[in-house]
């Protein structure tokens, strides 16, 4: 945690009125450290305050761009649709006494500041099927708003974040290196990803990539990246650091990955990962609701492959940093990076095992959604 006069150094360089004795930490992300401040002014509104991890963003000033393009956008259609309140919907920064949104400490840290939006609350698990509907709606509504925001314009602040193909690559060379002699205790879980890599490959594709539009998405889409208000309906989606242009699939299928398990991600025993379907249609109900309108009818039959391609990529993921010494994601012990991977496998085969009655649902409910639209 920073000191509390490096605090008083940053805030003193963003247009703000802070009563930094009220400072405490906010929220439960793993990247950023975000902090609450109450207004100096009662008239005015509170803030959060967020160092950003410029060793995983490496290009603050190009990031920050993407957020402002972002925001501007969504702001700008709710307020020509009059259809909602741009100030409570979408996040608004506060610009530094730089002219910058953001700003950079004696300590070379980077800085950005925000309205805190009051009588709103996240969730880190979904509890119910209300929340999973009002989830799908909000991701929905989000890529439906910049679906007219031109592909290309956005700055790729994770190059290759979502591309399989080179997380696959990474792990061949683990496995080349094997410098920690950890190959031959995985030959089973390495044999049953060689066995699906060429279908989840899907993305990579030449036909596929000639028929999904890449779009701007939002690419980390946890659910406890919106915001509810106070009756659990969805008010705002937060978090904007990685929005970058992929494919709207890959939003939808990261958002089931963390709903539709009914144990964490790192569950050891087996046996207890299980599918919470009535988690996956309510989230899926209300996605399509909001984004049945602009989806192409290659997107929609995309969606699915973007639910199995998220556990198998994560697989992946945590294979490669077990092999290679553990030296990219935190681990409680020895052997948590393997326990990952086993379970993000066997959610993966539990996913596979349904996916045609994932399909049907999907096709069930934009069919729906037709029904009752015009399009």
């Amino acid at each position: 945690m920073q000191s509390v006069a490096n605090i008083e150094e940053v805030v003193l360089n963003f247009n703000c009125k802070v009563d930094i004795g009220t400072r405490k930490v906010f929220g439960s992300g793993h990247i950023n450290d975000t902090y609450f401040l109450k207004n100096a002014s009662q008239d005015g509104g509170d803030y959060l305050l967020q160092r950003i991890n410029h060793h995983i963003f490496k290009n603050v000033e190009k990031l920050t761009e993407n957020m402002r393009l972002v925001i501007g956008h969504l702001k700008n259609k709710l307020n020509e649709t009059g259809k909602g309140d741009a100030d409570k919907e979408v996040m608004t920064l506060i610009p530094a006494n730089n002219n910058k949104y953001y700003y950079q400490d004696t300590n070379g840290d980077y800085w950005r500041m925000c309205y805190f939006l009051s009588n709103t609350h996240s969730y880190d698990v979904v509890e119910n099927e209300k929340q999973a509907y009002e989830g799908g709606k909000a991701f929905g509504k989000f890529q439906k708003m910049l679906s007219d925001l031109p592909a290309g314009l956005m700055y790729e602040v994770i190059p290759n974040f979502h591309n399989l193909e080179n997380r696959l690559n990474a792990l061949d060379q683990a496995i080349d290196e094997d410098a920690f002699g950890r190959v031959k205790e995985v030959t089973e879980e390495l044999e049953y990803l060689a066995g699906h890599r060429n279908t989840m490959l899907y993305f990579q594709q030449p036909e596929q990539k000639a028929n999904l539009p890449k779009r701007v998405i939002h690419n980390d889409t946890k659910f406890n990246n919106v915001l509810l208000d106070e009756n659990d309906e969805a008010q705002c989606v937060v978090d904007l650091d990685t929005v970058m242009d992929g494919y709207v699939a890959y939003d939808f299928g990261d958002a089931i990955r963390t709903i539709i398990n009914t144990t964490t991600e790192d569950e050891a025993d087996l046996s207890k990962i299980q599918l919470n379907m009535p988690l996956f249609n309510a989230y899926t109900k209300g996605y399509l609701q909001e984004a049945g309108d602009f989806l192409t009818e290659a997107e929609v039959n995309s969606l699915v492959m973007g639910v199995l391609l998220m556990p198998y990529m994560q697989s992946v993921r945590f294979l490669t940093d077990y092999l290679s010494g553990d030296s990219y994601y935190k681990i409680k012990f020895e052997g948590h990076n393997l326990q990952r991977t086993r379970a993000q496998l066997q959610l993966f085969k539990m996913l596979n095992a349904n996916a045609e009655k994932l399909r049907n649902t999907v096709l069930n409910e934009i069919e729906n959604y037709k029904a009752k639209h015009v399009l």
